[in-house]
């Protein structure tokens, strides 16, 4: 069998093994162990293996993986999502979708210190969704915001979607997270801006509430003090050049566990429940990674990349319509597995295709985020609308899509808005540049 033959096998084997509910991190090192020990031997295929485990395992830029997801698991102990959410609240929840304005963003704001959209979505679930509903707000327009705001998290640094990225593609990471800056800016906007639409076609889903007092406002932007000062140490070391990257996520993590033992919040059992759910979540992640990269590794051996470069060139399409084509079958394969995993697997086929038509490995990893972002929260699995449905199970499901229905039109004009004009996305990397 030719080496393209094989590969072609070994995709194949791959969607197989999916079907058959392998999970994604063993089908990609399964295929690629096996394709590898096809074209050359066994001896090799097992040596990349150890080879592919050590890299990852020791790896500086992975180890802020678990670092930020300790992180944000640390900031939800101490109570940072409520205090962020009853902040904003004091403020803008007098106004007409108040409440909303306030969840998305809280979000925003937990997301600098948390690593993970579903713990972002999950927390504010479960500080947002009773006071709304409390509040007269309907169902789909509470629990759609919700599910936006944690979605949005994908796209605002430190994100481990992000460094998952960079990781496969070795792109610089602090590039990646200076990329997002601005995409994130117009992401909230939007999503804000969906807000304001949505509460004036239906003002009877998100109803006036009283005004704080200011009394009520000092007192609750002073509990949410710590929270915002955490923030400024990662955004502020982390973009003034005092922390790298590895260093933030370390210093985070640690300011994030000191401020659940100030408050008193932190017992032996959330510790090791904390720890436990870091620990699960990043093996779960080296995993996939490990599995991604060794099949990387027998893909490009097996010249598909290559093979499909030379295909698409004979197309003769324009590189956008290539680039939304690629869009497009994201989203489809998010009908199959989640985004996550889909794009660790299609980046060997994918990236050489947009680098070869010139662009920047990290605008396409903008793009890839953002496309991340849509795949949590659209059917059929919306892993964010199955979270918050587990909250409330009484909020049928179809219910929380119809929600998120409007975000995810947001979202798609932000895409192509990025898609077709790149610069949004490089402009300030450059410019720190020099």
């Amino acid at each position: 069998m030719s080496p393209l033959e094989i590969g072609g096998l070994g995709i194949a084997a791959l969607f197989a093994l999916i079907v058959l509910h392998v999970p994604i991190g063993f089908a990609m090192l399964i295929v690629g162990v096996g394709g590898l020990a096809l074209q050359t031997s066994w001896g090799p295929a097992f040596t990349l293996i150890a080879t592919e485990t050590s890299n990852t395992l020791s790896s500086v830029d992975i180890a802020t993986v678990p670092l930020f997801i300790l992180m944000g698991t640390f900031a939800a102990i101490a109570g940072f999502p409520k205090d962020l959410y009853e902040a904003a609240g004091a403020f803008l929840g007098h106004r007409r979708g108040g409440l909303a304005y306030a969840t998305m963003g809280g979000c925003a704001a937990f997301g600098v210190v948390c690593g993970s959209s579903t713990a972002t979505a999950a927390t504010f679930g479960k500080a947002a969704l009773p006071e709304m509903r409390a509040r007269g707000y309907s169902p789909a327009f509470a629990t759609g915001t919700i599910a936006a705001g944690g979605a949005l998290k994908s796209l605002i640094p430190p994100s481990v979607v992000m460094i998952l990225y960079c990781i496969a593609t070795k792109v610089f990471i602090f590039d990646l997270f200076t990329a997002a800056i601005v995409p994130a800016l117009l992401a909230i906007a939007i999503n804000l801006a969906v807000i304001t639409v949505l509460t004036r076609l239906n003002p009877h889903g998100a109803p006036v509430v009283e005004r704080a007092s200011w009394a009520g406002r000092r007192q609750a932007l002073r509990r949410a003090m710590p929270a915002l000062l955490l923030m400024l140490a990662v955004f502020g070391g982390l973009y003034s050049g005092i922390f790298t990257v590895n260093e933030a996520a370390s210093v985070a993590a640690v300011l994030a566990l000191l401020c659940t033992v100030l408050r008193r919040r932190l017992t032996w059992h959330k510790l090791l429940e904390g720890l436990r759910e870091s620990a699960s979540a990043t093996a779960m992640l080296y995993m996939i990674l490990i599995g991604a990269l060794v099949f990387t590794y027998f893909i490009s051996y097996a010249r598909i990349p290559e093979a499909l470069a030379a295909a698409v060139e004979a197309l003769t399409l324009p590189p956008v319509a290539v680039i939304f084509v690629m869009i497009f079958i994201y989203i489809v394969l998010g009908a199959v597995f989640d985004e996550i995993s889909a794009m660790l697997i299609t980046l060997p086929f994918v990236l050489p295709i947009v680098t070869g038509f010139g662009y920047d490995p990290v605008w396409w990893g903008i793009i890839n985020v953002v496309v991340v972002e849509l795949g949590m929260i659209i059917p059929p699995i919306g892993i964010i609308v199955f979270i918050l449905h587990g909250m409330a199970p009484d909020i049928p499901m179809r219910t929380i899509f119809k929600g998120v229905a409007p975000f995810v039109i947001a979202d798609l004009l932000l895409l192509a808005v990025l898609v077709l004009f790149p610069s949004i996305s490089l402009w300030l990397p450059r410019v720190l540049a020099g």
